[in-house]
């Protein structure tokens, strides 16, 4: 997108054909290394990467604590007494223990194999595409307060065990439908109508019988996502201002959730609450 009037243009165009502003190339295509593994894992994808990467250490994490404490179908279906150990969202840890640390940690963890390979799938497609368009700074912002906001409507909805990078997804696909709504144009018309698509087909298989599914997270996340990109817009200037803010913002996120994991750890090791 053009950085001065933030019409749609091509990666070729060095001149707006809009508002004839000189644009440069993206910050993507100026990143040095190149692309990792040889355009296997394109830069513009490389924080999504990383919030996968995190996922799957986790998960293998899970799976090694649970085949431990007897679980002899680990890799499969992960027990709810090591997803809790691990800080899985839970009511009563939350309200009476005062666990607030499980509203970011429950969003990396995953209760099965097909669970986190589905999300995964998901969130590599989206998050590249959220990556691109807002930037790494707002990708980051966007994903916690997904996450942190869907355990918050899971945490008042039910009291039970919840789980999933599903909540920061929905968040995820919050920002793209604000996208949407910001570009009245057939393009944004076409992003508008494919996601909200993707909402309406992710609750109805919430409502589904027999599927374990937290239709409250994904709701919160998708409210919590939408929220911060409708007012965050798309990236401008790397020196402009408003990226800087978006930069301290991304990293009092990290910073939040590397405290999570702390206490999660303590709580796991015995040393803390």
């Amino acid at each position: 997108m053009c950085p001065h009037c933030r019409a749609f243009i091509t990666t070729k165009d060095r001149v707006c054909p809009y508002c004839n502003e000189r644009v440069g190339a993206r910050a993507v295509d100026r990143r040095n290394p190149a692309p990792i593994l040889g355009g296997l894992i394109p830069h513009a994808h490389f924080t999504t990467v990383l919030i996968l990467l995190v996922n799957f250490g986790l998960y293998i994490a899970t799976v090694v604590a649970s085949m431990r404490a007897g679980n002899s179908e680990a890799f499969l279906n992960l027990d709810s007494n090591t997803l809790a150990a691990f800080g899985a969202k839970s009511r009563y840890f939350i309200v009476v223990m005062g666990q607030s640390w499980r509203l970011v940690t429950a969003g990396f963890l995953h209760g099965g194999l097909l669970h986190i390979a589905m999300n995964s799938w998901v969130l590599f497609d989206v998050g590249a595409q959220v990556e691109e368009l807002y930037g790494t700074s707002r990708l980051l912002v966007i994903y916690f307060v997904g996450t942190v906001l869907g355990f918050v409507a899971s945490t008042l909805w039910s009291p039970y065990l919840s789980i999933g990078a599903s909540a920061g997804i929905m968040g995820l696909i919050g920002a793209m439908i604000a996208v949407g709504i910001h570009h009245r144009s057939a393009l944004g018309a076409a992003i508008r109508s494919q996601y909200i698509r993707w909402v309406i087909y992710m609750l109805i298989i919430g409502f589904l019988p027999g599927l374990q599914i937290d239709n409250a997270a994904h709701i919160g996340g998708l409210a919590g996502g939408f929220g911060v990109a409708y007012f965050a817009g798309l990236r401008r200037r790397e020196d402009a201002w408003q990226e800087r803010v978006w930069q301290v913002a991304s990293y009092l996120c990290i910073l939040v959730t590397v405290l999570s994991f702390f206490r999660m750890y303590r709580w796991l090791t015995g040393s803390g609450s």
